[in-house]
Parts: C-alpha cells; structure tokens; sequence
C-alpha cells in the first residue's frame, strides 16, 4: 500500500506540475459552460428593426414606441418606401419591418379595424418565427390596451409576410452553416496533418535540402487540396439545390468565388496549424475540437449572434466562418451581388494573408 499511496503521490505531483493539464482540466470546463449558457438562449434582445410608417398618426407612433422600449427591439431604421426596406434586408441591417397603412389611426377606431404587417427575414427560420412571436404578442398586448380606454372593439389584425423563405424551412438556414463547418473542419484538417507528418516521417528533411523556400514548400502542400476541397463545395451546393431544394437566387459564379476565398482560408488555417503542431495527432485535435465548437456557437450557425453578451459578439468577429455564412445567405437566399458582400470577402481575404503569413514566419528550417 505505500509503494501504492508513493505512486498516487508521484501521478498528481506530475499532473499538478503540467499546466497544460491542468488547463484541460478545470478551464476549458469552465470556459465552455459560460460559452454554452450565454450562446444557447431563444431569447431575443435589441434585435434590429426598421419601421415603415406610412400612416404617420398618434397610433403609428405610440405602437413604435412600445415596440423600441420593450428591450426586445431596437429601432434601427425608419423608411419612407419598400424599396428602401428591401434593400435594408438584403444588406443584413435589419432583421423584422413593422409596416403601418395609411390611415392606421382611423382605422383603429373604425368598425372594420386595422391591420399592421411584420416582414421578417426568413433567411434564419428560427429567429425570424421568434421575432414575429415576440412582435405580435406585444402589437395584440398593444391593442388590447385601446380597446380598453376606447370601450369599443375594433380588430387589430397583424399580417406576416417572410422574406426569402415563406415556408420557413430550416434547410435554408443550415445548409450554409453545414458548409462552412465542412470546409474549415475538411481543408484545415487536410492540411494540418500535411506538414507534421512528414516532420515524424522524418521526409521533411528531404525538402529543407531542397532549393524549395518555405513558401514554395508551403504552397506546394496547398495546391491539390485547393481542388479537392473546391470540388466538396460544389458537391454541397448541387447536393443543396437537387435534394434540398435551396435556391441560388444570386450569382452561381460569385457564389464560387466566395467558396473558393473561403477555402483558401481554411487551408491557409490549416498550414498555420501545422506549423505549431507537434504531431499529427496535435493538429487532429486542434483541427477538429478548435474549430468545430466556435464555428457551430459563435458563427451565427445556429444561434443568433445578437442574442450572445458583448464580449462573444466581438469575439464572433475573428471568426471566419461568420462571414463566410453572411455572403453564401446573402447570395443564395438573398440574390445580393458584389456590393452585398465586398465587406465578408475583404474580411476572409484579411484572414488569408493573416495566416500565410504565420504559417511563413513559424515555418522552420531547420529541424530540432
């Protein structure tokens, strides 16, 4: 027993001194219970709205008001034609319209009632349904309240409408997401193992002997995947557009483009990794535990980023899946062209040099 207990001893005395494991073992727990518990919420808060009055009465503008200080919405945009209300849409700055009629405020007080539309985008089913919930139980809470002072009773019917997917199929919102995740986790994987397993081949040596440059070597590594994972693209758009139905309302090529951008990306995330990676289980790991988890929570995959507490949302902007999912919606639901997207493309093409130039710069030379 004491040789037993000296054992026991010697194990944690070891485990206590690996502050690598002993960041395993009580912050990553933490760190991913306080990222879980503010990401996973179906509650809605300042999410963006504009409004299209067209009544402009005493009504109109008291149902504004309740709606901007409920804390669920925040009255980002007042617009004076559809068009304008479309081209917010489109470009992401709002995410439900509220539309008055002409006349809303007689029409309130008149024995046929009034109507008020919600517009939302559907582009995300879940929070679009969850807008218009929300919407509607404060317009009906809204008119209840003048039937009462009025002492009569005349309807207020509320009238939704959703854009780029009536039907609210949550297809539409997961097969950019799934693509995203499938390219960065593919791309970053492939190329992460590539580097490290010829370090513990021990081929590496042969290509440091050679007159190739890091960079020549690194791009060399890049180049066949950069087709492969091409290819996955397109197989998950027409897998999309055949199966599922999805359409691609915007431009095909410049949907290309950004699969392309997105998976030069991921490649060039993947070389970065190889390069700090010990073994290709290292980089395995890294690749599929690092990634996976931020793309799934903090992309706006699945829960939407307006709902996550400051700090997330501003981490959600080093994350290029984020951005890669803005301008696939924007494109294939939306039908937006270059001047919808020319921010998301700027961003991942930012990231690319970020990371090439990292892989370069830890790229030895010489082995250890």
């Amino acid at each position: 027993m004491k040789q037993l207990r000296a054992f026991i001893i010697k194990e944690a005395m070891h485990i206590f001194r690996d502050y690598r494991t002993m960041i395993v073992l009580f912050l990553m727990p933490v760190a991913q219970i306080l990222i879980f518990g503010f990401v996973i919420s179906t509650e809605i808060n300042d999410a963006r709205i504009g409004i299209l009055d067209k009544a402009r009465d005493k009504a109109s503008n008291q149902l504004t008001r309740r709606l901007g200080s409920s804390g669920y919405f925040k009255v980002e945009r007042q617009f004076t034609h559809e068009i304008q209300m479309e081209e917010a849409f489109r470009k992401g700055d709002i995410q439900l319209a509220v539309v008055f009629s002409p006349g809303f405020g007689n029409n309130l007080a008149g024995p046929n009632g009034a109507a008020v539309q919600l517009v939302a985008d559907a582009s995300n089913a879940n929070t679009a349904q969850v807008l218009v919930n929300y919407s509607e139980g404060i317009i009906t809470g809204w008119g209840m309240e003048q039937k009462v002072k009025s002492g009569i009773s005349p309807p207020l019917t509320v009238l939704v409408r959703m854009f780029y997917n009536p039907s609210l199929q949550g297809v539409f919102m997961s097969i950019p997401g799934i693509m995203a995740m499938v390219l960065i986790l593919v791309s970053a994987m492939m190329t992460s193992i590539s580097i490290t397993r010829e370090k513990e081949y021990g081929s590496m040596e042969v290509l440091l002997i050679s007159p190739l440059k890091p960079w020549q070597i690194i791009l060399g590594k890049v180049a066949p995947y950069v087709v492969l994972s091409f290819f996955n693209a397109v197989t998950i758009v027409v897998l999309g557009v055949v199966v599922f139905k999805v359409p691609v309302v915007g431009s095909g090529f410049l949907l290309m483009v950004v699969n392309l951008l997105y998976i030069l990306l991921s490649l060039g995330l993947g070389i970065f990794i190889s390069t700090v990676a010990k073994n290709q289980m290292v980089a395995m790991f890294i690749s599929m535990f690092g990634l996976m988890l931020p793309t799934i929570l903090l992309s706006g995959f699945i829960y939407p980023i307006e709902n996550m507490p400051k700090v997330l949302q501003g981490l959600s902007f080093i994350m290029p899946p984020r951005w890669y999912i803005q301008a696939v919606k924007t494109i294939m639901l939306k039908g937006g062209g270059l001047f919808y997207v020319w921010k998301e493309m700027l961003m991942m093409s930012a990231f690319l040099v970020v990371f090439l130039s990292l892989s370069i710069k830890n790229f030895k030379v010489r082995l250890e």
